[in-house]
């Protein structure tokens, strides 16, 4: 009698063999497992989908707010005192962090799918543990110094909303071939009840989401109010030199219909241009009086602040990564520029058919002008020879003098308040201005500007809430945006909503359905079906024959001369024949 165990045949396991290699470093067959993962690996796992998340929001977050870069950068100047693009090192570690997360996530979920054991390799784990880390303090870090940007989300999802809700659903959805796995195991436990409850939760909360959507997008083309009119933000500062005479030139060429600035009075009474406190960043005072650099701006005279080069800076520190761009003759008329007057400026909005918006600096106390700031500032307006009616008084003091400007504020007021001080427009930051406070506002005559308008997505859902102008830094970008990058009716985006749920809703069901015929076939499947499968014939192309191992026991006194043990290839199977018994 013999005992007979059958060939074991492997076959070629190359992408699991990847998985699982990358992934835990166990390139080996055996040292790959398919039981269930140990609590410290599901620990770690659930550490791995934390930093992935953590990475998402963190990536959305900056790709959003390079609307306010530029915000960013003034505001670690105004703590650190030196200028540079602290922007940079920030998205090169959030790329390199969340390519790194998300691929070890693919590699996690593809050992859950392919019902191989998690067995994180310690180097991922450090890498994993660092990258959480680093992420954590940069949130900390931004809300300590840019506490207010964290508005920019709520903002963009006015934009990005019904996309994102695409991607989640069409995620989830898809997320549902490993859970339906999972749940429909032969055993049971309550813990499969929970995740199964939690997925059809988080499933259900996405079918239902776009209820809560305000997007002004979604709307009828027929109302789609005109053009939102460009302000030039101090000139076009991406492509020269901050409240400039060139900076305000570009920016009437790329389409601006009005400029804004920033006013300082000089120590003699003269308005000049200046958004610092000081003249560090964007003259070469440290150079010219070294021991005044620090100094107020505004207690430098006229002929001082003349003195000092303006241009130069933007040439060397190229803040906005455009000076390659410039022509020769570009980079010579910047390197030469000169404080601008508020008098040059008016005077350049008056000729080409132009308004101003204006952003004056009260003096300090101490300042010998303190008192007759508000004359001076309007003596240099009536000297420039544009119309009052063209230019926008933004102090709230001493109103009363300027009837003949345009009154307007930076503060967000009711309209009761707007019409007892007399403001005809509010200029407000678009995280003030929201969509329903917009239509209120022009409902009542109240003009409104949004400012800072730099990327094509935050100028189109403001010009899709009918916002008539906007304060931008990038005339050049808006000045491509002929149309909002994305328009809607309320019937086509319901229709997409619905579809899109329904079709989510029968993929699930089909892949529940499916693994549970899949798994409940496995659990009735012949076990010496599976044995004998494992020796059927194979090309050599894909079998590896790894191992060959018969087993033999003799009743009698050993095995005869007569015992044959041969392989026919032939037919696939191992055949071992003794006298006149054989299988």
């Amino acid at each position: 009698m013999v005992k007979h165990q059958p060939l074991q045949v492997y076959e070629k396991q190359v992408f699991v063999s990847f998985v699982t290699g990358i992934y835990g470093c166990r390139w080996k067959r055996y040292q790959r497992s398919q039981d269930d993962s140990s609590r410290w690996e599901c620990t770690w796992f659930i550490i791995l989908c934390s930093s992935f998340f953590l990475l998402l929001f963190w990536a959305y977050f900056w790709l959003v707010a390079q609307n306010d870069f530029n915000d960013f950068n003034w505001s670690v100047y105004n703590r650190s005192g030196e200028w540079r693009d602290e922007t940079i090192p920030v998205l090169a570690s959030t790329t390199v962090g969340f390519s790194y997360i998300t691929f070890l996530m693919i590699l996690a979920l593809f050992h859950i799918s392919l019902g191989q054991q998690l067995n994180l390799y310690w180097v991922h784990k450090i890498g994993v543990l660092a990258t959480l880390l680093t992420t954590i303090s940069g949130v900390i870090s931004v809300d300590d110094i840019w506490g207010d940007e964290w508005d920019i989300l709520l903002v963009s999802l006015q934009s990005t909303a019904p996309f994102l809700h695409i991607g989640a659903l069409a995620t989830v959805t898809a997320m549902s071939w490993l859970v339906a796995g999972y749940v429909v195991r032969r055993e049971r436990s309550n813990f499969q009840v929970m995740v199964l409850l939690i997925y059809m939760i988080i499933l259900l909360a996405l079918y239902l989401v776009p209820l809560t959507f305000t997007c002004p997008c979604i709307m009828d083309r027929h109302s789609l109010k005109p053009r939102p009119d460009i302000i030039g933000r101090r000139g076009a500062p991406m492509l020269a030199p901050e409240n400039t005479m060139v900076s305000f030139n570009r920016a009437l060429q790329h389409g601006a219909s009005s400029l804004e600035a920033d006013v300082t009075l000089s120590v003699d009474g003269v308005p000049f241009l200046m958004r610092d406190h000081t003249l560090r960043r964007t003259t070469d005072v440290a150079k010219v009086f070294p021991a005044r650099q620090y100094d107020d701006a505004s207690l430098f005279n006229w002929t001082e602040i003349r003195s000092l080069n303006a241009g130069q800076w933007f040439l060397e520190s190229d803040p906005y990564w455009t000076v390659e761009t410039l022509t020769a003759r570009d980079r010579s008329r910047i390197g030469n520029q000169t404080v601008c007057s508020l008098v040059e400026m008016l005077r350049l909005a008056a000729r080409a058919n132009g308004s101003a918006l204006l952003n004056i600096r009260k003096p300090p106390p101490e300042h010998p002008r303190y008192r007759s700031w508000f004359m001076d500032t309007l003596w240099a307006v009536q000297r420039a020879g544009i119309s009052q009616k063209r230019v926008t008084w933004t102090p709230d003091t001493d109103r009363g003098r300027v009837r003949g400007f345009q009154q307007t504020t930076n503060e967000k007021l009711s309209v009761a308040e707007i019409r007892q001080r007399g403001i005809t427009s509010l200029t407000l930051h678009y995280s003030k201005a929201s969509h329903k406070d917009i239509q209120e506002y022009l409902a009542s005559n109240v003009s409104v500007t949004v400012y800072p308008v730099n990327e094509p997505w935050l100028y189109s859902i403001l010009w899709c809430s009918g916002v008539p102008s906007v304060s931008s830094d990038a005339p050049q970008v808006l000045r491509k945006v002929p149309y909002p990058i994305w328009l809607m009716s309320r019937n086509a985006y319901n229709f997409i909503w619905i579809t899109s749920d329904l079709v989510s809703l029968a993929i699930v069901i089909g892949i529940f359905c499916f693994q549970k015929w899949r798994m409940s076939g496995m659990q009735n499947y012949n076990p010496e079906q599976i044995m004998l499968s494992a020796v059927t014939r194979r090309t050599s192309r894909d079998v590896n024959i790894m191992k060959e191992k018969l087993i033999f026991s003799e009743l009698n006194n050993g095995l005869s001369s007569t015992e044959e043990l041969s392989l026919y290839p032939e037919n696939g199977y191992a055949r071992y024949s003794h006298g006149g018994l054989s299988r």
